[in-house]
């Protein structure tokens, strides 16, 4: 973790009379290590930061912590002594990570006022980080003729980065994703009917999350078995339109036991999951275009006439 005041910019802030000369910013650069943010009881820190995130903060203090976050800018006051403490910050875009380690204590007599902190990237150029399979995306080379420079060139297919990428949302802890530069979450309806996905067998679909990378989706779907037997899960088995279908576990265990449950990831392109589902089947109406002997439950054929 490396720290470093920009005196040169506090002076001429300071020559404008935008800050005082107990706030000159104090920068820390984000390089996959804790950066520390000690507080004072009473007085409020603020971190930039320049990013929409969500923060989280541990149960144990939160009756003693103030978070507030506008634009960019996150807000800590501890109202009491606070031990070391764990926050973190997660991208609401890409699901990247930073760790703050704060601690509050009292104030000292004499202590000055503590400057805010600016937040930014480490050293290693964003075009050369590597994606989740660890191949590199080469966003900083040139595009070539009718190639979109936001388009980075890719040696993993887009399928496979974005099944990886909601697999470890799901089933990994928040602090080990790895960002993936692109990868937007997109907003999905609870209420999505998911009857017709997997007609066949005897289970019951959820979708749960959804990101975006480029022109392609990836879905998330909950699946429970409701049967008491054991289901073998086919991606043949899938009705729709789908690029892609990863299951996190091959079997579905009887209803009731702790294997009963797993999550599908379907990737569909230039739409999402609702546009890419088959339409439902209404139920056959048995009475329907049959002569009114056969409605009435009559034999085929039959007249009513015996001879």
């Amino acid at each position: 973790m490396k720290r470093l005041v920009l005196p040169a910019l506090a002076g001429l802030l300071l020559s404008i009379g935008l800050i005082s000369a107990s706030q000159a910013v104090e920068i820390l650069r984000w390089e996959r290590l804790p950066l520390a943010v000690p507080l004072v009881v009473g007085q409020e820190r603020v971190v930039f930061i320049d990013r929409n995130v969500r923060i989280g903060v541990p149960e144990s203090i939160g009756e003693h912590l103030r978070v507030q976050s506008a634009g960019g800018a996150i807000y800590l006051r501890a109202s009491e002594p606070i031990p070391p403490t764990r926050l973190q910050l997660q991208d609401v875009e890409s699901g990247a990570l930073i760790l703050l380690d704060i601690a509050a204590e009292p104030a000292k007599a004499g202590q000055a006022l503590l400057e805010p902190v600016r937040i930014v990237e480490g050293d290693e150029p964003a075009g050369r980080r590597r994606d989740q399979a660890g191949d590199s995306a080469n966003a900083d080379e040139e595009p070539g003729p009718g190639t979109q420079t936001s388009t980075a060139r890719r040696t993993t297919p887009v399928s496979v980065v974005l099944t990886r990428y909601a697999a470890q949302n799901l089933y990994v802890p928040l602090r080990t994703v790895e960002p993936v530069a692109g990868i937007v979450r997109v907003s999905l309806r609870r209420n999505l009917a998911l009857g017709s996905l997997l007609p066949t067998l005897p289970v019951r679909a959820w979708a749960l999350a959804a990101w975006r990378l480029e022109d392609q989706w990836v879905t998330a779907v909950r699946l429970t078995n409701t049967a008491a037997r054991w289901l073998d899960l086919d991606p043949r088995a899938l009705q729709g339109d789908f690029v892609a279908a990863t299951f996190q576990h091959p079997t579905l265990g009887p209803a009731g036991r702790s294997a009963d449950t797993t999550v599908v990831y379907l990737v569909t392109r230039g739409r999402g999951l609702a546009e890419s589902l088959l339409p439902a089947l209404a139920p056959i109406d048995a009475t329907v275009n049959l002569p009114p002997a056969a409605a009435a439950g009559q034999p085929r054929g039959a007249t009513g006439d015996e001879k």
